[in-house]
């Protein structure tokens, strides 16, 4: 595990996806993570996807390695009492609340600020901070829907399709974790706190990219092409003897070398396809021609061949195969964690590297409430008859 952040201390109020992943990110540099969650139920994330061995959710193992997990039943006051001295002693607070909901519990980053003037605050919702919509919850596929994404997204003129994974509130945890570090580098230089806000809703728009550019500035809106986009052909996924394979002739050279892996110079020579203008608009006369010839042979034999010539493809992988592939353990992306019992479990690593180092954090994520008492002996100095005292009462 890397040391690199090792005196940072972070207080990770959030839940489910975004806010855990960027606390997540921040623990596999070496910052104490204190997650915290409600007595009794936890974070939402506990309870669903499929279990590991040792009864934790994969989706909550996805998003919480590296922290000591605390509960504090934060409609109470003395739990109350205690968040505040921990956010005293801490340099980063990650929070998910509505707006409203953090105002209530004294959590709000003007709140915070008073028990903490230089801590960099990170609030992670919905829609944005700003607007009527402000304070309304937002989850990563309702985000897909009002964002447009998924109206890019599966076949023209069928049902709309979600994207297959969380790629929302994925990208707006690693949006956050820039924002903290970009704050940290702030402070560093005398700039003091800061109160970074991201929302899945800006993080959406911004992974519009060319699709939202190309409406702003040229009225062009995306059609739903399936494997395919609409700017390029061929560009998808053609089945081969045994599976799909996903090849693309990305300009019109590559164009040239796709035919000649395919032994067709011959359609280049066809001046409704020798540029990328003419096979758009022969779309629907070279796609089929191309599904043909490729379902003669195997994916295998489609790979070697168009790799042989420079051209791009790739196996449409699933989970089962590319996990498991040599070029993902290459660069550590599957590792290993422990949990407090010494098993060992598989997880996925972290997805940048300093200088080479594939470092991160190692320990599981921590069964709901493991480190209460440890965390208020090591943080807050108070002995069992205290923690004791604090059970009773309702606040743990």
């Amino acid at each position: 595990m890397t040391t690199l952040l090792k005196n940072l201390k972070v207080l990770d109020l959030s839940r489910v996806l975004a806010g855990p992943y960027c606390a997540q990110l921040l623990a596999d540099q070496g910052a104490d993570v204190i997650k915290v969650e409600n007595p009794g139920t936890g974070d939402e994330n506990r309870v669903w996807g499929a279990r590991a061995s040792d009864g934790i959710t994969a989706n909550f193992h996805s998003v919480n390695r590296g922290k000591r997990g605390i509960t504090l039943n934060l409609k109470h006051a003395a739990a109350l009492d205690i968040l505040k001295k921990l956010i005293a002693k801490s340099d980063v607070v990650i929070q998910s609340f509505l707006p409203e909901s953090a105002q209530r519990l004294g959590v709000d980053y003007d709140a915070v600020r008073a028990i903490k003037p230089d801590i960099i605050y990170c609030s992670v919702n919905g829609y944005g901070p700003n607007g009527d919509m402000h304070n309304k919850a937002g989850y990563d596929l309702m985000m897909q829907a009002f964002s447009g994404v998924m109206s890019t997204t599966g076949y023209e003129g069928e049902p709309p399709v979600r994207v297959g994974i969380s790629c929302i509130d994925m990208t707006t945890g690693i949006t956050a974790y820039g924002g903290i570090v970009t704050a940290l580098v702030k402070r560093m230089n005398g700039g003091g706190g800061s109160h970074v806000t991201v929302s899945l809703l800006e993080t959406a728009i911004s992974l519009l990219g060319y699709h939202a550019v190309s409406w702003l500035q040229a009225g062009k809106l995306p059609t739903r092409e399936g494997s395919g986009v609409w700017h390029l052909v061929p560009y998808q996924a053609f089945m081969c003897k045994d599976s799909y394979v996903l090849v693309g002739a990305t300009n019109d050279a590559a164009w040239r070398r796709f035919c000649d892996a395919i032994d067709r110079n011959d359609l280049d020579a066809d001046e409704r396809f020798h540029t990328n203008d003419q096979r758009l608009k022969h779309r629907a006369v070279l796609v089929p021609l191309l599904e043909a010839i490729l379902a003669t042979n195997t994916v295998a034999h489609w790979i070697e061949r168009f790799d042989a010539k420079g051209v791009a493809a790739s196996p449409i992988n699933k989970l089962d195969q590319v996990l498991y592939h040599p070029q993902v353990a290459a660069n550590h992306m599957v590792v290993p964690v422990t949990d407090r019992e010494g098993r060992q479990f598989p997880t996925i690593g972290t997805p940048f590297k300093l200088s080479g180092d594939a470092s991160y954090a190692t320990r599981a994520a921590p069964p709901l409430g493991a480190d209460t008492v440890e965390v208020l002996r090591s943080e807050l100095g108070l002995d069992g008859a205290a923690v004791a005292k604090l059970r009773e009462q309702g606040a743990l």
